[in-house]
């Protein structure tokens, strides 16, 4: 092997040693700065789906899970609670549900997938209060004579009915929001989903 081709050889190694060098440099760069345009765990957790095990939620009761930061009521609601949505009617702002406060196949009567079991997130769409804490289940709960039952945001007095739609003239506009949801069985939900199409 002559002199020449020893230094060609010399030179073919450095330039491959020196591509990949700078190969790993610049990939332990890129790693870095490419992960800084990926969501945090911390993001993540707060928009996923939130799965809900109603197994043990009793008729009458209601259960609030977190999803996305924000309170989300499960309540199981008895035939009674369920009879006196009708009767309310003329009484409550958006009797029908006309605003898009829920999805589509929750635009009914009960404001749900399955009559009984209402998932609305517990947010008054007034100024953002919680009524969470004023869930009167049954009839006159220290309400008026007539209340059935309900929520009350006790921060302006915006009351609302078992299926989360606004009483008239009340400082809350619209009904409770209902979230995207599914039934991955008779006992479990999944918020913030829908991908089967409810």
């Amino acid at each position: 092997m002559s002199n020449q081709q020893k230094v060609d050889c010399g030179r073919r190694r450095l330039i491959v040693a020196t591509a990949a060098v700078g190969g790993v440099g610049a990939l332990a760069v890129l790693v870095p700065f490419v992960s800084t345009m990926l969501p945090s765990e911390r993001a993540k957790a707060a928009g996923a789906p939130v799965e809900v095990d109603i197994s043990k939620l009793e008729p009458g009761q209601m259960l609030t899970v977190e999803w996305r930061g924000k309170p989300v009521w499960i309540v199981n609601r008895t035939q009674a609670m369920l009879d006196t949505l009708p009767q309310l009617n003329g009484e409550v702002a958006d009797p029908q549900s006309d605003r898009q406060q829920q999805p589509e196949y929750c635009k009914n009567q009960h404001r749900s997938i399955k009559p009984e079991i209402l998932v609305a997130v517990g947010i008054c769409t007034h100024l953002g209060c919680s009524p969470s804490s004023k869930f009167k289940p049954g009839v006159d709960e220290g309400m008026t004579p007539d209340w059935k039952g309900g929520f009350l945001c006790p921060c302006h007095g915006s009351t609302f009915d078992l299926a989360g739609r606004v009483f008239k003239a009340k400082p809350a506009p619209t009904n409770l929001e209902i979230p995207l949801h599914m039934y991955l069985s008779d006992t479990r939900i999944l918020i913030g989903e829908d991908k089967k199409g409810a």
